[in-house]
């Protein structure tokens, strides 16, 4: 069993990222700065971002953190918004989710400039993305890919099982991996909650990619010897053991399963990290195309 190391990949990408940012700064030229819009004070939420500052300035990105009240109106996030796509010193920018109960997502997520959408949420970005053109992929799926790719997991003609249909994770994924070239070419399944006989199809799978968000739902007796097993849940679990009150665990019951498999991802320490190093690839994107037209 060999462990998908989210944590150490992404450091390798900051890393390459910041060699790339400093060479554009030897050139003259503008360095990607990356905007982020939190409203309200979610704690999970917090902790997000405040790493996605922290690591774009270990690769020496500007960042800016846009802080709105939880009572902040539809309209006055997205007159936000609107100000965000006019900036052109911001190169890329994100509004956190989930936002608070009387903001429709939807709206907001339509009101983002596709130029500027580092998340990939856009439905511009997700179609271009179906289409198989350049454009931003979703953060999550993004380094899901990178970390398949970078431990040269073979994915052409495999059987790969998505649990989750999500348009954040499952539904990109089932596409990535169904696209041309590598990693893709496989055949994809996507499960959800109305699948019926789950485990039949999970036994079938070469790769499966969790991200379902209940915890400890993969069991060993639901995969087969050799597997890849891509643990994107990431839920908190109550435990008075602990001095916090709580642990983070997978939709995968990693000791049993792990034994079974050729590739897993930890939680934490897997996904997660490579949803922030994603995010960031993105907004050097974003730089690069602004660079292209002279911007």
């Amino acid at each position: 069993m060999q462990l998908l190391d989210g944590k150490k990949v992404s450091e390798d990408i900051k890393n390459e990222i910041a060699v790339e940012v400093q060479q554009m700064k030897s050139r003259g030229e503008k360095v990607p700065h990356l905007a982020a819009v939190l409203v309200g004070s979610n704690g999970a939420s917090l902790t997000y971002v405040g790493s996605k500052v922290k690591s774009c300035e270990k690769v020496g990105f500007e960042s800016t953190l846009v802080a709105l009240p939880e009572d902040t109106t539809e309209d006055e996030l997205l007159a936000k918004v609107k100000e965000l796509n006019a900036d052109p010193a911001i190169d890329g920018y994100i509004v956190q989710l989930p936002l608070p109960k009387h903001i429709d997502e939807q709206k907001i997520l339509l009101a983002i400039d596709p130029d500027k959408d580092v998340d990939g949420f856009h439905p511009t970005n997700f179609g271009r993305m179906a289409l198989e053109m350049e454009t931003f992929l979703p953060a999550t799926p993004y380094g899901i890919m990178e970390l398949l790719e970078r431990y040269k997991v073979e994915t052409a003609g495999k059987n790969v099982v998505v649990i989750g249909r999500s348009h954040i994770v499952g539904r990109p994924m089932s596409i990535l991996l169904s696209r041309k070239g590598y990693p893709g070419d496989a055949t994809v399944t996507l499960t959800h909650s109305r699948t019926k006989n789950i485990e039949a199809i999970t036994r079938e799978a070469d790769i499966i990619i969790s991200a379902l968000g209940v915890p400890h739902f993969l069991k060993a007796d639901m995969v087969k010897e050799g597997v890849t097993v891509v643990d994107v849940g990431i839920t908190r679990v109550a435990d008075a053991n602990v001095p916090r009150g709580y642990v983070i665990a997978g939709d995968v019951d990693f000791d049993e399963v792990s034994k079974k498999a050729a590739f897993i991802t930890p939680v934490p320490g897997g996904v997660g990290p490579m949803t922030i190093a994603m995010l960031l690839k993105n907004t050097l994107l974003a730089r690069s195309r602004k660079a292209l037209k002279g911007e």
